[in-house]
């Protein structure tokens, strides 16, 4: 059965705490797992829930701040000394392609696996496959900052009533399915689109354009929190989000479930940024991240 699901790793901003360990989140889609913003102790948490180093394919970071790639010299190598058998594809802002040479080798180890380096110049897809479109976004950050989406295709979803009424079963539903139509009857008389899922990573950033644009319609939206509602000319200040900044953005975009995350060390009360949330207007599915929890992407509509 296909698992598509988000694994919480760190949840922490800039320091961690005793609860939280810095930023990194995978989402598993089907046979694929994405590692984004792979934070220190990125390698331990993966041990801890479950995620293994043959399970990655892609990295995915958002911007070359400490909290959020620190961690990717160990996994990298992590990669190499289990000798995944498989490509993995690194996509990060192109401008900190050094920052990215000074991790990939911070130390000396035997290179096993082949790294796809896929620097992120400007706005647009990243990558195509049959199960989905990665797309980037510019965010507002103090330096070069990148939000990610990943869309499925639409499929459709058939209409047993309407194919009863036609008189069109058994290998006719897949006949009219590939040849869009069969004896006078179009597919789209039969069916009816089924969406499909998405999901968007937002991290450190500003509110802008490009933070509406990744959370339009998403099913699961991941996205920074760093503060609350009282310390928002601090967040606009250092280039950041308030917890109803976050939740606001969701509602209008019409996001299913928000997961709010990479909190600062200031908060001890993980309920607050939920009541700020709901009070921002968001009443959809919300979780305030946890380290090590699994968010499971809602089904599909």
């Amino acid at each position: 059965m296909s698992v598509r699901e988000l694994v919480v790793l760190g949840t922490a901003s800039q320091v961690p705490t005793r609860r939280r360990n810095h930023n990194g989140y995978v989402l598993r889609w089907d046979g694929e797992a994405l590692l984004f913003d792979p934070g220190e102790g990125t390698q331990r948490q993966m041990l801890r829930a479950g995620v293994a180093a043959h399970d990655l394919t892609r990295l995915c970071v958002t911007h070359f701040h400490g909290d959020h790639c620190l961690g990717l010299a160990g996994v990298v190598q992590r990669i190499n000394l289990d000798r995944v058998p498989h490509p993995v594809t690194a996509h990060y802002p192109g401008s900190g392609q050094r920052f990215f040479d000074r991790l990939r080798y911070a130390t000396a180890y035997r290179e096993t696996v082949e790294l796809r380096e896929e620097p992120v110049t400007g706005e647009g897809t990243l990558a195509e496959t049959g199960a989905y479109t990665l797309q980037a976004r510019r965010l507002s950050h103090p330096v070069e900052s990148y939000g990610y989406r990943l869309v499925e295709p639409d499929g459709r979803r058939m209409l047993p009533e309407r194919l009863a009424a036609h008189g069109i079963a058994g290998p006719d539903v897949g006949r009219i399915q590939r040849e869009g139509g069969l004896r006078g009857v179009t597919l789209d008389e039969v069916s009816e689109t089924r969406p499909g899922q998405r999901f968007a990573f937002v991290m450190d950033t500003r509110l802008c354009d490009g933070v509406y644009a990744l959370a339009e319609g998403c099913d699961l939206l991941v996205i920074e929190a760093t503060f609350l509602d009282a310390e928002a000319a601090l967040a606009e200040e250092y280039g950041h989000l308030t917890a109803g900044q976050a939740a606001s953005v969701a509602a209008e975009a019409g996001v299913r479930h928000l997961v709010l995350t990479h909190f600062s060390q200031r908060y001890d009360d993980p309920a607050e940024f939920a009541r700020q949330a709901r009070a921002a207007g968001f009443a959809g599915e919300l979780t305030v991240a946890e380290d090590l929890m699994r968010v499971p992407v809602p089904r599909r509509r």
